[in-house]
């Protein structure tokens, strides 16, 4: 994996040690260095968590609560519209105001309970938007996590919007308690021939802001997921805003040679240099993370 420390050897005894789960074994302190401690800085994951007798020791009990809790915050928050739309707007002056639509779940809980209605365009929101002939839709909706699209979801539609100069590309859309489909409708009503639909995904337990792109090519309601393409994980530790970008640019420049997404388009863009990434990264501002509110995960 690019920018990983080099793979760690370690000898038998090291190992024994390791797995053996012991603070003694590991403890700090130069004589006696944590085996696992290479192996950590190579991953998000939980690994070599310590005991004490029985149990586990209560840092790591600590921190496994306070991330479950952090996971279950992101799926109830509750994403600001007026927010997201100022930051679409710095990051993208040029851009047409935002548009702000709603499903047919009426809250948060019902959205959990009820996916069928986060996939549906609420009635009254078909009236604010506008038809034409335009070539892409942009759609930020929250999804299972508000918090991704209001951080990861600007910047990317900048870095989109700058990427496909002959595009006609309608206003961006911020869709409230939605789930991908929804973008189907709403392309649908404004009479475009793409949408990708910029959503918050499930979050974890190390991750809470990962954002996810779907792209449909003639989008109508009751579009299949098979004719959809997903780019997934674009957030700091995960795909970069650079490359994300430039895979999804180059999905609907090869979609609209194909006329056609889903299992027909398959995903061949060449991959950013790990020096091209990093540094085009910082080219691209990020809206601050809201606080945290009540949330769950991918979204359908």
């Amino acid at each position: 994996m690019t920018g990983l420390p080099p793979r760690a050897s370690f000898d038998r005894e090291t190992v024994a040690k390791a797995e053996s789960g012991t603070r003694e074994a590991v403890s700090s302190g130069p004589s006696s260095p944590d085996p696992w401690a290479r192996l950590r800085n190579a991953t998000r994951a939980r690994i070599g968590l310590g005991r004490t007798g029985d149990t586990q020791i209560t840092r790591d009990v600590l921190a496994f609560q306070g991330c479950h809790a952090g996971a279950r915050d992101a799926v109830h928050a509750a994403l600001d519209p007026a927010r997201l739309a100022a930051a679409i707007r710095n990051a993208s002056p040029l851009c047409p105001e935002p548009l702000v639509v709603s499903s047919q779940a009426s809250d948060r809980a019902t959205y959990l309970r009820r996916p069928d209605l986060g996939r549906r365009l609420c009635r009254s929101a078909r009236a604010v938007l506008p038809r034409e002939r335009w070539d892409l839709v942009l759609v930020l909706a929250d999804g299972l996590s508000p918090r991704a699209v209001e951080t990861q979801g600007p910047a990317l539609f900048s870095a989109v919007c700058e990427a496909l100069p002959g595009w006609r590309i309608a206003p961006p859309v911020i869709a409230l308690q939605g789930r991908v489909a929804i973008g189907d409708e709403i392309a649908e009503t404004m009479g475009a021939a793409f949408v990708a639909v910029l959503i918050g995904e499930r979050p974890g337990l190390s991750v809470h802001d990962s954002m996810g792109v779907y792209l449909t090519y003639r989008p109508v309601s009751g579009t299949p997921d098979s004719r959809r393409n997903c780019l997934s994980n674009i957030h700091a530790h995960g795909l970069a805003i650079p490359e994300a970008c430039a895979k999804l640019v180059w999905l609907l420049n090869e979609a609209r040679r194909l006329q056609t997404t889903g299992v027909a388009l398959k995903d061949r863009a060449p991959s950013l240099a790990p020096s091209s990434v990093s540094s085009a990264a910082s080219s691209f501002p990020t809206s601050s993370s809201p606080s945290p509110s009540p949330e769950t995960p991918h979204d359908d």
